[in-house]
């Protein structure tokens, strides 16, 4: 519906690669039907926002990122009806709903994923964001594009929240929080007593050490070269630091506080190639491994097949943790203060 006066809004936009990002007033004048407008609180900073801004992802400029957003919702489209004005809302990714996957409950690999989440614009074209004279802006990104005071998001990004939790805590959820988190919960199952081992201790590797912990892990092994980063892993649940400057020396680090066995699982969180390989060698045979840190579209891993196959491993990918975005987890964790 075209608004009866455009929402104005503060945006951080980007013009060119590599370049900054610069606050500039643009212009919603339109909301779709299965489209809502939120006033951004917070939001949190994934560095899948940078590898757009530095071209290691594609996207198109002026373009608005941002997709960890959470903030009350100001304005409805006509078929919203789970928010209303003055609900607070966390904000996730976009799913069609209708697909297998989504159907499934695993709407982080929707059918209509690239075009609701990447693509910049609606699904016929347009853009909610535009410039004053009326120019595009790539918009949409997870569906919301929260680098802005005020975002138009995909109905079913905007999870309804209590007003007796924090936005500043509840933003990155929508994101990283989720990613380690269902990496740990969602896809590798872990269980009371069982090991895991985390590569990369940035935001989504915390969550992961801390879903770890929740779920009563025995072994958990946080991995990085910052040490800064291994002391605040201690803090949230790791019961072991190792390195990652050690190199190789890392599969033994691992092996030598398991048992000689290794891992049960393994979850890697830096997007790095050379880490795939190390990790893959720390896991105990029929060890699961999956990778959920985001590295360019032309990056690739190798690793000794033969080994891998001898060892029954299973080595997947996962987007979003996996999660149902309606039932984020890790919310309920939030609200009992647990992590």
């Amino acid at each position: 519906m075209t608004l009866p006066e455009p929402i104005t809004t503060a945006a951080l936009v980007l013009h060119e690669l590599h370049g900054p990002l610069v606050w500039e007033t643009l212009q919603i004048p339109t909301l779709a039907p299965d489209e809502i407008a939120v006033d951004i609180h917070a939001t949190g900073i994934c560095h899948t926002d940078l590898m757009l801004m530095s071209g290691e992802l594609p996207t198109r400029q002026p373009g608005v990122f941002g997709h960890e957003g959470a903030g009350t919702v100001r304005q409805t489209g006509a078929a919203i009806t789970h928010v209303r004005p003055g609900d607070r809302v966390l904000l996730s990714f976009d799913f069609c709903a209708h697909c297998a996957n989504c159907t499934a409950k695993h709407p982080a690999y929707c059918a209509a994923f690239p075009l609701l989440n990447t693509a910049g614009h609606r699904a016929d074209g347009s853009s909610p964001l535009q410039t004053a004279g009326g120019g595009a802006v790539y918009s949409k990104f997870f569906g919301q594009s929260c680098f802005s005071r005020v975002a138009v998001v995909g109905g079913r990004c905007a999870i309804p929240v209590s007003h007796d939790l924090d936005l500043r805590v509840l933003a990155p959820l929508g994101c990283g929080m989720q990613t380690g988190a269902g990496a740990v919960v969602n896809v590798l199952g872990l269980q009371r007593g069982q090991s895991v081992a985390v590569f990369g201790t940035g935001a989504v590797g915390m969550a992961a050490v801390m879903a770890a912990r929740i779920m009563g892990a025995e072994v958990i092994v946080a991995v990085d070269v910052r040490e800064e980063r291994l002391r605040l892993a201690r803090e949230l649940g790791a019961t072991h630091t190792v390195d990652a400057a050690l190199g190789e020396g890392v599969v033994g680090a691992i092996q030598a506080v398991t048992g000689g066995l290794g891992v049960q699982f393994a979850v890697e969180c830096s997007g790095v190639p050379p880490v795939v390989p190390l990790m893959l060698a720390a896991l105990r045979p029929r060890g699961r491994a999956v990778s959920v840190g985001a590295a360019g579209i032309t990056e690739e891993v190798r690793f000794n097949l033969f080994a891998h196959l001898m060892g029954g491993k299973e080595y997947v990918g996962c987007v979003e943790g996996d999660v149902y975005p309606p039932e984020v987890g890790a919310l309920c964790w939030c609200k009992r203060g647990s992590g």
